[in-house]
């Protein structure tokens, strides 16, 4: 992966209990090694316990400590959005829970809390309660979170919302274009209280070119002698730069190891030989080969020279190894490291003994559907392998899953997958958006609506209906409907249509999940895996429709019970003649 920013900040802070006897403010700032900066970003946390709860202090601790300690242990394809707010639903519910735990005793775990997260060229903000940020740019200092208090009078308010509060933590979030300059204030009550707005201003624009040591600890005795009757707590963050490398950087970087050439089976490369040549495409070439040294199998896949001065598809290719180093799941091909130092652009992942799950598909039309399920089942949990890291895979379909004899199912290709994490961070370069196969892809990527879990639900219960029908769910005009009017004329065409096999109530469940408004689709895989297993009655239809039709393959056999008996009775009652 290409890091193409390197933030510089300056950090102050401070923290004291004023004329109080005990501080329960907490404050934190974490600027992590290069990597995971880029990865993750750099973190500042203030928070403020409330006094009115006797654990407040406890609460303030547990927030910064453990938010500093559990957002860098997500995994790094997770935006920051989608991480942080995991760690704060889980801390808030500890806290909820310690409170309840403890409510003979009089002790709330409450506090505010205010979080900064600069990473790359955004500045991500979560807040709840009346602690503050600030941003101070260009001689304007705006506070960039509102206080959720509530007035009483003129003189008094309490506060609305806090971790703790409740088991449903509602946490403002808003997202902040940086520039170099750019210096955030996080402060709590006990000082912008007690210091106007227009003195915190001047206050910054003193730190905003120089050195600022000091300072924090300054504004904090400010609001002292105004006569501040709280903890005191602040955190100022200068952005020195944010070491942004130009296009032509990049591409030096990305171009540092050169592309292979196309291999003939027999040809070695870094020493592995090619045994056989699995795939060759205008994109890229995929190879079975074998570690000279170690005898071991792997697969190898180079890029394709069409795209050898093509910037945005060299950082797609070497984010596909980026994912597979990432995750791990027995349904999804595993990296394998190189034990040699490269001496151009490829990967392996591990080998993987199967056919494609297409071939399968013409070998087995309609197949037994409790096999069927069972095939399923596996492609949903190598799909969920990747959710779990906030990545889509986006070309899910038959050739990118290998079965084996077992009928064992493994996800390969990570070449279209989005990874929201990795989006976040700056590129000078436009990056490639690469689309899956259509007939398998959901609508929304036609018509540029935004691709979630649902978009591959849709792609695997179209792989579900191929492998019980042989057929597409909406017939070959589904890959050329490119606009809302087109994909209205589609029509459905239930399973049991092709084969007979089917119950009434499985393909309720594959309409559902292959509606092509994703609203109406199935919310969860496991959802949508209940209903292809165990009848839901509410998608059945009308009583009326014939039994045959509802269920198949209780018709069948209570045709074939019936047959039976009438065929022994006939028997029994031509022997009675004969005797």
């Amino acid at each position: 992966m290409i890091f193409a920013s390197d933030l510089s900040l300056s950090v102050d802070q401070h923290s004291i209990a004023g004329v109080k006897p005990r501080n329960e403010d907490c404050i934190g700032v974490r600027i992590p090694d290069r990597e995971t900066l880029q990865l993750k970003g750099a973190v500042a946390v203030i928070a403020d316990g409330v006094s009115a709860a006797e654990a407040g202090k406890e609460a303030s601790e547990a927030c910064v400590t453990n938010f500093l300690s559990d957002y860098f242990c997500t995994p790094d394809s997770w935006s920051v959005k989608n991480a942080a707010q995991k760690v704060l639903q889980a801390l808030n519910r500890w806290l909820y829970g310690q409170s309840l735990r403890t409510l003979n005793d009089d002790k709330g775990y409450v506090c505010t809390l205010s979080i900064l997260v600069l990473k790359s060229t955004q500045a991500h903000i979560f807040h709840v309660g009346d602690s503050r940020i600030y941003l101070y740019r260009n001689g304007e200092l705006e506070q960039v979170t509102t206080d959720h208090t509530a007035r009483v009078d003129a003189e008094r308010t309490y506060l609305a919302r806090a971790m703790g509060f409740s088991p449903n933590l509602d946490i403002d979030y808003r997202v902040l274009e940086v520039q170099a300059g750019d210096l955030f204030l996080l402060s709590t009550d006990g000082l912008h209280d007690f210091v106007p707005h227009s003195q915190l201003r001047e206050r910054l624009r003193e730190a905003a070119q120089t050195p600022f040591q000091g300072l924090a600890a300054d504004l904090l005795q400010t609001a002292l002698q105004a006569g501040s009757d709280d903890n005191l707590s602040c955190q100022i963050l200068r952005v020195d730069s944010l070491g942004l490398r130009d296009a032509d950087s990049c591409c030096r970087e990305l171009s540092r190891l050169p592309f292979p050439p196309p291999l003939e089976v027999g040809q070695s490369l870094d020493g592995y030989r090619v045994d056989r040549i699995l795939h060759e495409s205008a994109r890229s070439q995929v190879y079975q080969v074998t570690d000279m040294e170690t005898g071991e199998r792997a697969v190898m896949k180079t890029p394709s020279l069409n795209f050898v001065d093509d910037p945005a598809y060299i950082e797609r290719f070497t984010m596909e190894e980026w994912i597979a180093r990432r995750v791990h799941n027995p349904h999804v091909a595993g990296l394998v490291p190189c034990k040699r130092a490269r001496s151009c652009l490829y990967y392996l992942t591990e080998f993987v003994p199967g056919a494609p799950l297409s071939r399968w598909i013409r070998d087995n039309s309609r197949s037994d559907i409790h096999r069927v399920t069972r095939i399923l089942e596996q492609i949903v949990k190598g799909v969920r392998a990747l959710h779990r890291k906030e990545t889509l895979h986006q070309d899910i379909k038959p050739d990118n899953l290998l079965i084996g004899n077992d009928d064992h199912v493994t996800l390969v290709d990570f070449g279209s997958c989005r990874i929201p994490g990795v989006e976040e961070m700056y590129l000078p370069i436009e990056r490639e958006r690469a689309l899956g196969t259509a007939s398998y892809s959901a609508p929304e990527y036609v018509l540029g609506a935004k691709a979630t879990t649902r978009s591959e639900l849709f792609s695997v219960a179209v792989i579900g209906y191929e492998m019980l029908t042989g057929h597409s769910p909406y017939g070959e005009a589904y890959e050329k409907a490119a606009s809302p009017t087109a994909l209205a004329k589609l029509k459905y065409t239930p399973a049991y249509h092709h084969n007979p096999m089917v119950p009434v109530w499985m393909d309720g469940a594959l309409k559902k999940a292959l509606q092509l408004d994703p609203r109406r689709r199935y919310d969860s895989f496991s959802e949508w895996l209940q209903d292809m297993t165990y009848p839901n009655s509410r998608l059945m239809p009308d009583s009326a429709l014939p039994i045959v039709e509802r269920n198949p393959l209780a018709f069948w056999r209570t045709l074939s019970g019936i047959l039976l008996l009438t065929q022994l009775a006939t028997l029994l009652w031509l022997l009675h003649l004969l005797r």
